[in-house]
Parts: structure tokens; sequence; C-alpha cells
């Protein structure tokens, strides 16, 4: 190893390195509009073609592989007295890849996103930050001045990219992926508080320990407020009856009080997923802000329309009157949409039932993707 990586040898490979960075700055107004038609396709490609999305997210993964391993990588040079890579051409590099990072997953963020709801900030959060990742003077000011928020930002890069792109590539459900890319940000995210540890007494001990217990616990709490990346409801309807054999909605009515406990009511929800990918969901009933039923749903993925899972919902209060909203969550509290609607006395004021497949997020724009009847698709049924 040593004979193969000598001093000359890695002084040239750096001179090359410097004059291909040289050489592509002058494009780098390129890239932007570059990187986000990428991840615009990278999404129709990972929606569409498995593989293809597979391969584009494992190129992603290796160049933050060794963007990651840029600091070892420095510090192996330092020790062994080679010259190490300026921070002009390490930090033009770090744009690139967290360009790219940003726009592969903003597409993923922006359709699964429940926009009347929390989930909002965390999408405007990464619509900045994509911002801020191509305008030059902010981004490189950021990274040579206040490198802890720069740690940040490359934490939550990181966080992104893993929650994408696990589902995709290994099938993890949207749980475990989220469980992990969290554990792996916190990692990446502990450098930026490395500077309590420069005088090495109890006390800057325990600071850095309660700083990475905090970090740890607001990042769980604050889960729900991520969108799952990999999942999304395409559709939903109401409805008094269900064609279970075509796995259609049907039937109208007004929801009244004497309607709704005489006939219960039907949720139909189509969820989108990657092949291969199983997910256990639950449909949250709320009445006027009251927890009141929880129905498990388990869903495979693969079909372009949205996996069609329903559940029927009969037992109601002696007064149900009011507002109800249905949350359709996955197992680890993320939203994937939500459902309201109004039971009245007044069959004016009632929300109307009609059995109609309205299409939501991405869906909606092309309403013959959840047009219902393909055959061999799978049921999730569960009643209460």
């Amino acid at each position: 190893m040593g004979a193969l990586l000598t001093p000359t040898r890695i002084e040239a490979i750096q001179r090359r390195i410097e004059r291909i960075v040289e050489r592509l700055k002058p494009w780098s107004w390129l890239w932007p509009p570059m990187a986000f038609a990428a991840g615009l396709s990278s999404f129709f490609l990972v929606d569409r073609q498995q593989w293809l999305g597979a391969a584009l997210a494992l190129g992603l993964l290796f160049a933050w592989t060794l963007l990651l391993s840029e600091g070892l990588i420095s510090r192996w040079l330092s020790r062994r007295g080679h010259p190490t890579p300026t921070r002009g051409v390490t930090t033009f590099i770090a744009q690139m890849i967290h360009q790219e990072t940003l726009f592969f997953t903003l597409p993923f963020i922006l359709v699964t996103t429940v926009w009347n709801s929390g989930q909002t900030l965390f999408a405007l959060l990464v619509g900045g930050m994509a911002i801020l990742s191509i305008i030059d003077p902010l981004y490189f000011k950021v990274a040579e001045r206040w490198r802890s928020l720069y740690f940040v930002f490359h934490a939550q890069c990181v966080f992104l990219v893993l929650l994408v792109t696990l589902p995709i590539m290994v099938h993890l459900t949207t749980g475990q992926s989220l469980l992990l890319a969290l554990g792996i940000t916190i990692l990446v995210a502990l450098p930026s508080f490395w500077h309590l540890l420069k005088q090495r007494s109890l006390k800057r001990w325990c600071a850095f320990f309660v700083l990475t217990l905090l970090l740890a616990y607001g990042a769980w709490l604050g889960r729900i407020w991520v969108p799952p990346a990999s999942l999304w409801m395409t559709s939903s309807a109401l409805s008094p009856g269900f064609n279970v054999e075509q796995r259609l909605p049907q039937g109208s009515m007004a929801l009244t009080p004497q309607a709704i406990s005489e006939n219960g009511l039907y949720v139909y929800t189509a969820i989108r997923a990657p092949r291969g990918l199983s997910e256990t969901i639950t449909h949250a009933w709320h009445h006027n802000g009251v927890p009141m039923d929880v129905v498990e749903l388990n869903i495979d993925g693969g079909r372009e329309q949205g996996y069609r899972a329903w559940s029927h919902k009969q037992n109601f209060p002696e007064d149900p009157s009011g507002d109800w909203r249905i949350d359709i969550m996955t197992g680890t509290g993320q939203r994937l949409g939500l459902i309201r609607f109004e039971v009245s006395d007044d069959a004016q004021e009632a929300t109307l039932a009609d059995g109609e497949i309205r299409a939501s997020g991405l869906s909606g724009l092309n309403l013959r993707r959840f047009v219902p009847g393909r055959p061999n698709d799978e049921e999730a049924r569960p009643e209460d």
C-alpha cells in the first residue's frame, strides 16, 4: 500500500482533481437545473422502474460514502506527511453532492407531504435547504464560517437520502427506515457539538451527553412531521356500502346521525408503495378532536394505482353529530393523509358519502392511475 500511494502519486492525484474542479466551476450554474431534472426523473424512475431507481439511489449512497470518508482520508494523509485536499475543492464537491441529494429527495417529500399538517414545515425546510445549496455565496459562507450549522445541514442531507433510499434498495418499512435514518443522522450530527470537548472536563462530557440525548429525543418526537417518503395516499372515498368482489365503494347517503348509526361507514384508501414493500397502516378515527378507534390494515406495494384498503366502522356514539377526522398513519405515526367529514341532523350541512374515489397528491394529475378493477389485486378490509 505504501509503495502504491507514494507522495508523488498522491500529489499527482490531488492536482488532477483540482484541475477537474477548476474546469467545472465556470459551468457550475448548469448543475442546479440538471440536478433538479435528475431528481424529478429519479422519482418517476423509482415509481415506475424500480431497478433504475435503485441504481440511482445506490450511486447517490456511494457518493455519500466518499463524502463521509473525506475527513478520515484527510487525517490519514496528514499523519503520513502528505498534503491534504484544499477546503475549496472539498466544499465544491460536497456542494454538488448536497444539491443532488436535495433535488433527488425533493419530489418524494413534496408528493408524500400532507400539506394541511405539520409536515408542511418539514417540506419547506427541505425546499429552503435546496435553495441554499444553489446560492454559492451563502452556501460557501455557511461552510467556511458556521461549521456547526454546516454539519447540521450535512446531517439533514444524510437523513433525507437514507429516508428515501432504504425502502427502495433493501425494502425496509417506513418505520425501520425512519429509525435507522435517525440513528445515523445523530451520529453524523455529533461532530457539530464536538467543540464542547476541547477542554475535557466532566462538565463538558455531561453537556455533550445531554445534548446527544436531547437530539435523539427531539428527532423521535418530530417523526410525525416527517413525510413517509416511500408511501403516499393516491385516493380515498367514503361510502355506505362496499362491493368486495370489485373492491369498489358504492352507494350514497348524507351523513346524518340516524343514517350513520344504521348503516355504518366505509372508508376506502389507496396507498402507493414501492414493489415488495409491506407495511401496516392505521385508520385512526377522531370525533370532535377526541380519539375514538384505530383500525390496522396491512398493505403490499407494487400496484400503480395504490393498494386498496378499506375499513368499516359500525359502532358510533349515541350522538355522533359533529366533526369527524380519519388520520391515515403509518405504524410509527407518520401521517399519510386525512379525511374529514361532518355528521349533522341537517342533511344539507351533513357530508355526502357518495362513494366517489377522489385523487390525492400526484395521482390527482392523472385520473387514470386510480381507476380500479385490475385483476389479481389484494385487499385489506378489517371491520370495527
